[in-house]
């Protein structure tokens, strides 16, 4: 689909990802045909959209040749199976159109399946699929109905990539899953750090730009955000402290660039791109989602670059902060200014050492068990 050679023109010198740092692994990236990917490239949103994770995974993986990535699928101790779901993005209500999921994943593996000899060996367990939108492998994205579809049996034994995860027990992450952060283009970053001087003092004290319904109800009947935002709203829309919108803005990075608190409320889902903003542009991170899983936390120290409070103590976020900051603000500022933590957080292609794609690697080598290759080695 994306020929490295064309990688190599576009992209610059391929990365210095050696095979030996990941335990020496190998993974083979199945070449599908266009209709499970490159077609809905066609959306020029879907490689931009906080869902792209799915494509910029993809066009990393496929930049790693000679590395991690093999030409040879009977030395691949894993398979990346290259679907995207998340592409076709619906302007009119603001989630991904994944209507089609599990056909085209179903599709998608009767065509490997017949073609190869790899999945029916182990039934899928040494296969990746990524799921980047709300709630994950349930392949919905309202939160009942996926509850209630839950994963497909046909994914049951893979490692799903999604950026779903909740500290309890959920339906949608009842299968071998590594939780992956949202997409966020590194080269808006980049504008954005370009348009603030690094050294300029934060004037914006709590920031947060999105939805915030002031009747959260909706048509479906659903409450978005568990009327959290709503709250939020309703709280402190007059309070001078806080710098509240609801209308959307497209330099809105720079906002962030300027505050020193960002607030990160669960949406329909708990995961938000304003997790990865907030970090990168070194705005702490005040995450309200109860049980959220976040992404990577052997790599980025969550507990000391951002701060947890309950979704039933969001009435009190003015005191809350106000301790913060006067007490250890400045040690978290100090925290999240850390290079590598940031960059952890974002997919870039071809990928760096350290960053998302890195990071799935790293999570990658330590799921070796499932590797058909290293079983047989073993063997001997």
């Amino acid at each position: 689909m994306f020929e490295s050679k064309i990688h190599d023109h576009k992209l610059g010198p391929r990365p210095n990802i050696r095979t030996d740092v990941f335990n020496k692994l190998k993974i083979y990236v199945y070449d599908l045909p266009s209709k499970f990917n490159k077609d809905w490239l066609a959306n020029e949103r879907c490689s931009n959209h906080l869902f792209a994770a799915e494509v910029a995974l993809h066009k990393a993986l496929l930049s790693l040749e000679g590395d991690v990535l093999t030409e040879d699928p009977y030395e691949a101790d894993f398979f990346f199976v290259p679907v995207y779901v998340s592409c076709n993005f619906s302007t009119i209500n603001g989630f991904p159109a994944i209507g089609h999921a599990r056909s085209l994943i179903k599709e998608a593996v009767a065509l490997i399946s017949t073609q190869y000899p790899f999945w029916n060996r182990t039934t899928g367990s040494d296969h990746v699929f990524t799921a980047t939108h709300d709630f994950g492998s349930c392949f919905h994205t309202m939160e009942d109905r996926a509850i209630a579809d839950g994963v497909p049996k046909i994914l049951g034994n893979s490692i799903v990539l999604q950026t779903f995860g909740v500290t309890s027990k959920h339906p949608c992450q009842e299968v071998e899953n590594v939780v992956i952060p949202p997409y966020i283009s590194p080269e808006s970053l980049q504008r954005s750090q370009k348009s603030f001087p690094v050294a300029k003092e934060r004037d914006i004290w709590v920031f947060f730009r999105g939805k915030m319904e002031i009747h959260p109800k909706n048509i479906s009947g659903r409450f978005y955000s568990k009327r959290i935002r709503t709250k939020i709203w309703r709280s402190y829309g007059d309070d001078r402290r806080f710098y509240l919108r609801r209308q959307r803005f497209s330099g809105y990075q720079s906002e962030i660039g300027r505050s020193v608190f960002c607030l990160c409320p669960l949406g329909w889902a708990p995961w938000s791109p304003r997790l990865v903003e907030s970090v990168v542009l070194g705005c702490v991170p005040v995450i309200i989602a109860d049980g959220i899983r976040l992404p990577f936390p052997s790599a980025v120290r969550w507990p000391e670059i951002s701060l947890t409070v309950a979704e039933r103590d969001v009435g009190k976020l003015g005191e809350i902060l106000e301790h913060v900051a006067s007490t250890n603000l400045s040690i978290i500022q100090r925290n999240l200014a850390d290079q590598s933590l940031r960059r952890a957080l974002l997919f870039n292609v071809p990928p760096r050492e350290g960053d998302a794609t890195w990071q799935v690697l790293e999570a990658l080598s330590k799921k070796l068990n499932r590797s058909v290759r290293r079983s047989h080695t073993l063997s001997f």
